[in-house]
């Protein structure tokens, strides 16, 4: 498949249009390599681990979530260099959906939620609002990750869901506005803690985004490369 075709075919997936304004120009083909596409790999981050993979396996195409380049490089060195040489040497492409995908059908936020079984969903302004029956400590198990509970959830319950760093109190008040009883994302302040209308779920930014990309990969027939910075919790 020549290039062109593909990102076209990603655009269908996850239209540009749909990303927040300050990710213009991080998404999309970050890093050009070789026209022809054969082999694809997708995962959340392009880490060094995870483009090593991705050439070991012979991929022209790697796709995440995260771009590898967020800030404007001036100089070339360090982890910039070991990726970008790896990348560049073996022609691999980088393509990048953040918050178009974030926001698209079938994105980060439906995959959560697919993971977690909800049902009777409503869409928020980013997120997904259903009935979770699962307890906390099922969740977590799901996630496959850490998971702190502030509050108190039974299930059955309205639960909110938001892939990422969504514990954000606009976020959090439209949600329960609508019903939510809970809201489970990652990276909550401790001002979100103490002023959230309703529990909060925390897990890991990784375990929360890292459905989704793994749900493409499965759709779309590619590998997926998995690199958690899982923590190390001590108790």
């Amino acid at each position: 498949m020549h290039i062109d075709r593909f990102i076209a075919e990603m655009e269908t997936v996850a239209p540009t249009q749909g990303a927040e304004e300050f990710d213009e120009g991080r998404i999309g083909l970050v890093v050009a390599g070789k026209t022809e596409i054969t082999t694809v790999c997708a995962a959340l981050d392009a880490t060094q681990q995870v483009v090593e993979d991705a050439v070991r396996r012979g991929a022209d195409m790697l796709v995440v979530h995260h771009t590898p380049i967020w800030h404007p490089l001036t100089r070339i060195q360090g982890y910039d260099a070991d990726m970008l040489r790896t990348v560049l040497g073996a022609g691999l492409n980088i393509f990048v959906m953040h918050t178009n995908f974030d926001h698209a059908q079938e994105g980060i936020n439906d995959a959560l939620a697919d993971l977690l079984g909800l049902t009777e969903r409503v869409s928020l302004s980013l997120g997904v609002l259903g009935t979770c029956a699962l307890s906390p400590a099922e969740i977590g198990g799901v996630l496959k990750a850490p998971l702190l509970v502030y509050g108190t959830m039974t299930p059955p319950c309205r639960l909110a869901v938001v892939g990422g760093s969504g514990c954000d109190m606009d976020l959090i008040d439209e949600a329960a506005a609508l019903g939510a009883e809970a809201f489970l994302s990652s990276e909550a302040k401790h001002s979100v803690l103490r002023s959230s209308p309703v529990p909060l779920l925390v897990s890991t930014h990784y375990a929360t985004e890292n459905p989704g990309m793994r749900a493409l990969a499965k759709r779309r027939g590619w590998d997926f490369l998995e690199d958690d910075p899982a923590p190390t919790v001590f108790e």
